[in-house]
């Protein structure tokens, strides 16, 4: 990894550009699949299993038998360990519920705002070399929460046909039971459109390969909402002199570690601090069960040397990552500074693994620049916002002449007249 110093303003956009792999038509590849799902359904479904994940699968849907015994499949410190997850993201997703207030614009006016469930989501968990059971915890804790009342999970299946044992014991621990052994774009599709199995949602969240991304974004323009935009993941940290260089490195290279196609980025005060993080990345790289798609991955991030602070985070506004960590003994204030970010992780003792497992934040965030413009997921993800008015005789006769001035100014005279019928 180079390391770049005191880059031109004009120099940022290709310096930091994202990684690009999508393969060659992967859109009609996408396409293709959506019409597939749509005219064949399950068996569509199963063909595409096969192709993509050779395995065959004739009952898609999950038994309960097979959650139960999933319990017993996983070892007691790792249930310990996602039941601890489990509380800190209940207890940080349970503060963002609100309560309506209504308002009262002026004498006999009435307004307010409700929160409902959006009514049938759909999850998708991947389960290829990483099991993201977490990702379950993560959706299916606010989802739950905000009070979705059907809760549809997609998943992969294994070599042995079956659903991975950890994300069946989380299913289990939230409640969940619509559990399908489906993966990739043919799972999003099968939750867009519907198979005589899998359910149609509403809408649909959850990460993925960029076929699952880019499913994602063809069910957003077919009518079936998403989340975001999730993926390849990335890192930015800013490091000042009083970084700990081994953990800024331990920290980069767990993002680097997702796949070939993350990027993380370092902003560091001098040059000294960039070598010294090079120096124990190297070390650490060796020790990586995945070093060599920690590696790969680094093949396209950046070493920066920014020595005036507005400026590098000026530059990191500009990025927008998805997570940024500020290691420095200064990090509270540091973060005033911070506008575009889709979380960020304050000090010395605070991983960005922290959010991805359990502090309670939520771990499914805007990616690719997309921080400058949304939101990680939370609660409100899960919910539909709707306004409410109610008006007096009173509250009427004081509003109708503005509604009749402002509506025949615009030459809308029934609406006027809708109003002034009430007087």
């Amino acid at each position: 990894m180079n390391i770049i110093v005191e880059p031109l303003e004009q120099d940022w956009t290709w310096l930091l550009k994202r990684p690009q792999a999508e393969p060659a038509g992967l859109l009609k590849k996408i396409q293709d699949i959506f019409r597939a799902i749509e005219l064949n359904g399950d068996a569509a479904l199963r063909s595409y299993t096969f192709e993509f994940d050779k395995v065959q699968v004739e009952d898609f849907l999950v038994g309960a038998a097979d959650i139960e015994a999933a319990v017993e499949a996983v070892p007691e410190p790792l249930r310990s360990a996602i039941q601890t997850a489990k509380s800190n993201i209940e207890t940080f997703h349970k503060a963002q519920v609100e309560t309506a207030h209504k308002i009262e614009t002026m004498p006999g006016v009435y307004c307010w705002r409700k929160n409902l469930p959006i009514q049938k989501i759909g999850l998708y968990i991947p389960a290829g070399s990483a099991p993201l059971f977490s990702s379950l915890l993560m959706l299916g804790i606010p989802a739950l929460i905000a009070g979705c009342k059907d809760i549809v999970v997609c998943t992969p299946p294994g070599k042995d046909g079956k659903a991975n044992a950890m994300i069946l014991y989380v299913a289990g621990l939230l409640g969940i039971k619509k559990i399908y052994k489906a993966g990739g774009a043919q799972a999003i599709a099968a939750m867009a459109s519907g198979t005589e199995t899998i359910p149609k949602v509403d809408k649909i969240f959850g990460p993925g390969n960029q076929y699952v991304t880019a499913a994602k974004q063809l069910a957003g323009q077919l009518g079936t909402a998403i989340d975001l935009p999730a993926g390849p993941s990335e890192l930015a940290v800013y490091a000042d002199a009083s970084c700990i260089p081994a953990f800024v490195a331990a920290d980069l290279l767990s993002q680097a570690e997702h796949g070939p196609d993350s990027q993380v980025v370092l902003i560091a005060e001098t040059k000294v601090i960039a070598e010294s993080v090079q120096k124990e990345m190297r070390i650490q790289l060796e020790l990586l069960p995945r070093k060599n798609v920690a590696a790969a991955a680094l093949q396209h991030s950046r070493f920066i040397i920014m020595k005036n602070t507005a400026t590098a985070f000026d530059l990191l506004n500009a990025y927008a990552p998805e997570h940024l960590i500020i290691a420095s003994n200064d990090a509270e204030n540091l973060s005033a500074l911070v506008i575009n970010a889709g979380s960020v992780f304050l000090g010395h003792y605070s991983p960005e693994s922290a959010g991805d497992y359990a502090s309670g934040t939520n771990h499914t965030l805007p990616t690719n620049g997309y921080a400058k413009n949304l939101s990680g997921v939370s609660v409100d993800s899960f919910v539909k916002k709707i306004t409410f008015q109610q008006l007096t005789q009173t509250g009427i006769r004081n509003l109708a002449p503005v509604i009749q001035r402002m509506a025949m100014a615009e030459g809308l005279d029934g609406h006027a007249a809708a109003a002034m019928a009430r007087v």
